[in-house]
């Protein structure tokens, strides 16, 4: 089965190189649950693992460090055939394969399934950095700080606005 991927390679002056790539899916890693991603989005740490050699670790690899998708099988009890799941961080980007596919594979632990509100478009525009935005928030509540304590401003959670829509490749939508 062939699916289309961004793949980033590394150049012999060691620069990174990236282009759109039809693949085998025998080059994802085993994972227990594979997905039909639908949705991933662009942020600053996606940017310098394409710019730079400093966040992928192993060549050839897909980048993306999150996207939401639907289960398309499962080896995980947890998943079943047509779950709407996020995956982000866990080493996606770095040495393994990413978001910036039409299919993925992880091992279950990394999913997370969405609730019926949330659809995987709206996943997407929260992404990694709305999350860890939220995070950071939440240890600020866990401390003391709260909002009848003061405004909060979250700086630099706007890097997940560039979404990326995997279905309809190769021309992707930019949200």
């Amino acid at each position: 089965m062939t699916f289309r991927a961004i793949l980033a390679n590394r150049a012999p002056d060691g620069a990174v190189t990236t282009s759109v790539e039809v693949l085998e899916d025998r080059i994802l890693h085993d994972g227990e649950v594979k997905v039909a991603v639908e949705w991933s989005n662009v942020n600053y740490k996606d940017a310098i693992a394409i710019l730079t050699p400093r966040i992928i670790k192993s060549f050839p690899l897909i980048p993306g460090i999150d996207f939401a998708g639907t289960v398309a099988s499962s080896r995980d009890d947890r998943f079943k055939v047509g779950d709407k799941v996020i995956a982000t961080g866990w080493g996606l980007s770095q040495d393994h394969h990413g978001g910036y596919a039409q299919q993925a594979s992880v091992n279950g632990d990394w999913l997370v399934k969405l609730p019926g509100s949330i659809s995987t478009r709206d996943a997407m525009a929260i992404g990694t950095a709305g999350f860890t935005a939220m995070l950071s928030v939440l240890a600020l509540e866990h401390s003391g700080i709260i909002p009848e304590r003061g405004d909060i401003l979250v700086t630099g959670a706007s890097a997940a606005s560039v979404l990326f829509r995997s279905p309809s490749w190769p021309s992707w939508a930019i949200g």
